[in-house]
């Protein structure tokens, strides 16, 4: 082996055990610091009376604000990834993949900002026509809120967090297509959109759906933008159009952390740990789809 050989081989063999080491770091933190949040004064978890029914409101608000989320900004990456790979001249399709990929990088107190005094503002007929025309769906029973402030809200403004990173991942699965593949069913007689069906989607799938779990892994763990939209209270409900919203575990996190006495930052840590955890567990699922996908692929 040549000696830039062995010297990449050895920075790149530090950062990962730097990675591991930083996460092991942040878990023995949350662990050792937030482990009195488990077991605290009755008092310290109210309205709840344990730790338990503290942290299942917002570990089901969390998921609701994602799901939410995914549900909206997936149709819209897959389209943006399949219009930018397959259907824009390279000309449109550069410009449109460079500003999707910015979005990423405006802050999320940004988004936060425009979410509670824009969009908030400007969905209000929105609520009102969702609630007298689908109101007997649980998710819209209401009564609809008069400050635009609800997890519908919310949601619109993390899916547009997460397009960028679903739609970046989509773009690139699609674009490795094996191009024979896609030749062959063109040649068969296939329309594009046919094509793109029986050709691009089976190759991609796996791919997409590693997209689609990072997105997640992004809204679950997505507190100023939250925070700044929802108006949050610790219960358990599906209406996502009411002024009665469940909280997240980061905007509970952000919103009551500094106030706190010793025993309920534990606490909040403690919900920080389940964070941790759950975002962990999402990555993880993510990097197992891919890496099965791959090892079908070489069969």
């Amino acid at each position: 082996m040549r000696w830039g050989d062995r010297i990449f081989s050895g920075l790149s063999l530090f950062a990962a055990i730097v990675i591991m080491l930083a996460l092991a770091g942040v878990f023995v933190f949350l662990a050792v610091e937030g482990a009195p949040g488990l077991s605290a004064p009755e008092p310290i978890y109210a309205p709840a009376h344990d730790f338990v029914s503290y942290v299942g409101p917002l570990i089901y608000g969390t998921i609701l604000a994602a799901v939410v989320a995914l549900v909206i900004a997936v149709p819209f990456s897959i389209g943006l990834a399949l219009f930018i790979s397959h259907y824009a001249p390279p000309r449109l399709a550069a410009p449109i993949a460079y500003l999707i990929d910015l979005l990423a990088a405006v802050p999320s107190v940004v988004y936060g900002l425009w979410g509670g005094l824009a969009l908030a503002q400007a969905i209000k007929p929105v609520l009102n026509w969702l609630y007298d025309n689908l109101g007997w769906i649980p998710f819209f029973a209401g009564p609809p809120s008069v400050t635009g402030r609800t997890m519908l809200t919310a949601g619109i403004v993390l899916a547009i967090m997460v397009i960028p990173i679903t739609t970046a991942i989509s773009r690139e699965v699609f674009a490795q297509t094996p191009r024979l593949h896609e030749e062959a069913a063109m040649a068969l007689g296939a329309t594009r959109w046919e094509m793109i069906r029986l050709a691009v989607f089976p190759y991609a799938r796996s791919g997409v759906i590693s997209g689609v779990m990072l997105g997640l892994g992004r809204a679950l763990g997505e507190t100023m933008a939250v925070l700044m939209v929802l108006s949050a209270t610790p219960i358990v409900t599906l209406n996502l159009i009411s002024d009665t919203n469940p909280a997240t575990i980061a905007s509970n996190i952000a919103s009551n952390f500094k106030e706190a006495t010793p025993d309920k930052q534990a606490l909040l840590i403690a919900t920080g740990l389940v964070l941790f955890v759950v975002t962990f567990a999402v990555n993880f699922a993510a990097r197992w789809i891919v890496a099965r996908h791959e090892r079908m692929v070489t069969r």
